[in-house]
Formats: C-alpha cells, structure tokens, sequence
C-alpha cells in the first residue's frame, strides 16, 4: 500500500512539472524549477519526491532554459544536479535509461559551464542497439529520448536519427494509426529536426492532432509544444 502511494505521489508530482513545464514553454515566462515540484509536510520526503519527478522528466526538466539559451536560477540549478547526481544507472541499465542520464549530464554542463571538470562529457554512450534496428523499434526508442532532439544536438541518437527520416515518419504515422499519443509526440518532435521528412506526411497537422487526442496527458503536450517551438524556430 505504501509503495504504491508513493507511486501515485510521484506520478502527480512528474505531471505538476510537466504541466508546468508546458505552460512555460508555451507563455514564453519564467519557469522556476524549484517551485514547480511536489510540496509536501515531510520536508525530506518532499525533496527526494523532486528529485525523483526530475529524473523522470529528464533533460526536460530544463527545456525552457535549454531552448531560450539562458542560465537557470542557481537554486534551479542546484535542484536539477542533485537529480543528475542521485540517480545514476545502474551498470544493468537499458540504453534509453543510460542515454537518459547523459543528456540530464549534457543539458547540466550546458547550463553550468563551471561542471566540465566533473565528467568527460565528450564519453557518450554508445548506439550499437539502434544502428539496424528495425524502423517500429527505432521510433519507439527516439520518443523515449526525445529530450536529445534539440537544435544543433550533436550525438549518436541524432546522428541515427537524421539518417533514418521516412522510417521516424513512418514510425510517427504508425504511432497515430494505433493511438499511441505519447509516442507520436515523441516523434514528431524528432522529425521537425530531420531533413528529407516527406511533405506528404503533413506534420504541422499531424502535431495538432496529436496535441488534441493526447490533450489529458501533460507528457504529450510537452513534446508537441516543443516540437512546434523548434518547427517555428522560435527562441522561447
């Protein structure tokens, strides 16, 4: 029973954060990371619940700060690399989770230049499991990674991925066809980036549709917002 009220505390703590995140991204207005995390009377309880609704989120948790190019408060900060540093995977992690936790590294080191002593930051992981992956698998692991598909990111995910655009488009129409909202989202965040994406495929219509099927959960509207931000160009 305790577990699993701790489960639905940090559901509705990761869906405050993203729900959050989504409305900052799409105001264009501060967002404050370290107000927008689960409260609670249990201080200590309070901060590893927000720490762990951070990890959850991943790289996302700094999206408005990554996008708008601008450092984060340093309490913001703070918070985002105690959620770097208390969840590392462990050595039996799948590659999404590794990969999870570098881009949180990658997007900390963006923010904080002063960290580059403290990890070899150019030792990605490596994409051995994505190289001939068939193109349903393929999208299915880049929508869990979303958090990479930023402009001018620079990985083996991206590098994957821009080599491989009619199969994510595929993938993103399948995504729809079987209503997988989230992964569709996923997705079409990533195809907004690739190049040689068929026109045929109507991604600005698709994203809205998204966003209106999956409008229940705050996970899809975070993709699809910043999916639409990055297709339009725009410095939130």
């Amino acid at each position: 029973m305790e577990k699993s009220g701790t489960s639905t505390r940090l559901a509705g703590a990761v869906q405050g954060l993203t729900t959050e995140l989504v409305s900052a991204l799409r105001s264009g207005d501060p967002f404050r990371l370290a107000s927008s995390v689960a409260e609670g009377d249990d201080p200590e309880v309070t901060a590893g619940l927000a720490l762990a609704a951070i990890r959850v989120v991943g790289a996302d948790a700094v999206l408005p700060s990554a996008l708008r190019n601008a450092p984060p408060e340093s309490d913001d900060l703070s918070m985002f690399s105690k959620a770097v540093h208390a969840y590392p995977p462990p050595a039996d992690a799948s590659p999404t989770s590794v990969w999870s936790h570098w881009a949180m590294r990658r997007a900390l080191l963006r923010l904080d230049a002063s960290l580059d002593g403290d990890w070899d930051h150019d030792a990605e992981p490596g994409a051995a499991w994505l190289e001939d992956a068939p193109w349903q698998f393929l999208t299915h692991q880049l929508a869990v990674l979303a958090p990479l598909a930023l402009p001018d990111e620079d990985c083996a995910v991206a590098r994957l991925a821009r080599g491989r655009p009619i199969d994510v488009a595929r993938g993103f129409v399948r995504a729809v066809r079987r209503r997988d909202w989230l992964q569709a989202a996923g997705a079409g965040r990533w195809l907004v980036l690739l190049d040689g994406v068929p026109e045929t495929l109507g991604l600005d219509t698709g994203l809205e549709f998204v966003a209106q099927m999956g409008r229940d959960d705050a996970r899809v509207a975070l993709q699809v917002q910043a999916a639409q931000l990055m297709r339009a160009g725009v410095r939130v």
